[in-house]
């Protein structure tokens, strides 16, 4: 049985999705309306998750609104059993949801203070579902109330814009990277499939070759996708800078050879997935060979902090210093 989660910005986009990759008898499992990470909340905008399978044994199940609009009059079992799931877990995210309110509502003495502002309690309850952890959306509620005259307490946009203010004198960040004339310094870019690696990679050497003037050289290793190195090729091409595909540690070793004595390398690594055991190690061992000066870890800003936060753990194993996000 193959079961996947499709994301869309409806539940009909998202079940199109499923037909056509599953076909029309896939079973829908699950589904739910999400706020995918930051770039959501940012936005205020939702999308809807669907699990659905291409077990045709497995009762499928919508959710009940769109059983409903589809013209579905009668309810069966799966349905009202889903309904009834649901209801429980709506409660269950309430009840969690009251008691943190109650926990915001205290002041730090423990005694009850005046009850939450309509606008701090949606940018609560906005951080909770883009992912960001009770203790820290706790922490940006108690700044901004210390922080916020009466007359802008119940402005939510407000509101916003200083907790994103808080959150970036809390992010530490490292600056362009240091390049010394008549040291070659080697960058290397890694992370998921999707993330944005090759643009990355050529916006950096543009900058580094155009503005900066810098001698630059590219090294990719993503032999995995054609389309890739073509890519990488086309900008390396237009920018007029040597480029070295390798796929083994010797091949990398010459490469670096090759490329000796410019002033910064960048190395476009494949796609891994956090789950791949095996492609992790390999490119562990290849970034070894590499001796890399800097690691860094591209991720987007569209993933979930569970995922985000995942991701980086297991990358980790290859030596990053840094993230780059997209």
């Amino acid at each position: 049985m193959k079961t996947r989660t499709y994301r869309a910005n409806s539940i009909q986009a998202a079940l199109d999705l499923v037909r056509r990759d599953l076909g029309p008898e896939a079973a829908v499992l699950h589904s739910q309306q999400v706020r995918s990470g930051l770039v959501s909340w940012l936005t205020g905008r939702r999308q809807v998750d669907v699990v659905a399978s291409d077990d045709v044994n497995v009762p499928s199940r919508l959710p009940p609104d769109f059983e409903a609009n589809s013209g579905s009059v009668t309810p069966t079992a799966d349905t009202l059993d889903f309904r009834r799931q649901y209801e429980s877990d709506v409660k269950k995210q309430l009840a969690n949801l009251n008691s943190l309110v109650e926990q915001l509502c205290e002041r730090d003495d423990g005694s009850p203070q005046s009850e939450l502002p309509d606008a701090f309690f949606q940018l609560f309850t906005d951080l909770i579902e883009a992912g960001v952890t009770q203790d820290l959306a706790r922490d940006l509620i108690k700044q901004l109330q210390q922080t916020t005259d009466p007359a802008e307490a119940q402005d939510v946009n407000l509101l916003k814009a200083r907790a994103v203010r808080f959150l970036e004198k809390d992010i530490p960040i490292t600056g362009p990277i240091h390049v010394e004339t008549g040291k070659t310094r080697l960058v290397a870019l890694v992370g998921p499939t999707g993330v944005g690696k090759t643009t990355t990679i050529a916006k950096l050497a543009a900058n580094y070759r155009l503005r900066e003037k810098k001698r630059v050289g590219l090294i990719t290793v993503d032999t995995y996708r054609i389309a890739a190195v073509d890519q990488l090729r086309t900008y390396a091409d237009i920018i007029d800078l040597p480029m070295q595909v390798v796929s083994s540690p010797r091949e990398m070793r010459e490469a670096i050879m090759q490329l000796n004595g410019l002033d910064l390398i960048l190395m476009d690594t494949a796609g891994r997935s956090p789950r791949d055991e095996i492609k992790i190690q390999e490119l562990k061992s290849l970034l070894s060979e590499a001796k890399a000066d800097e690691v860094h870890l591209v991720l987007s800003t569209a993933a979930s902090a569970e995922s985000l936060t995942k991701t980086a753990e297991r990358f980790s194993e290859v030596g990053t210093t840094t993230l780059i996000l997209t």
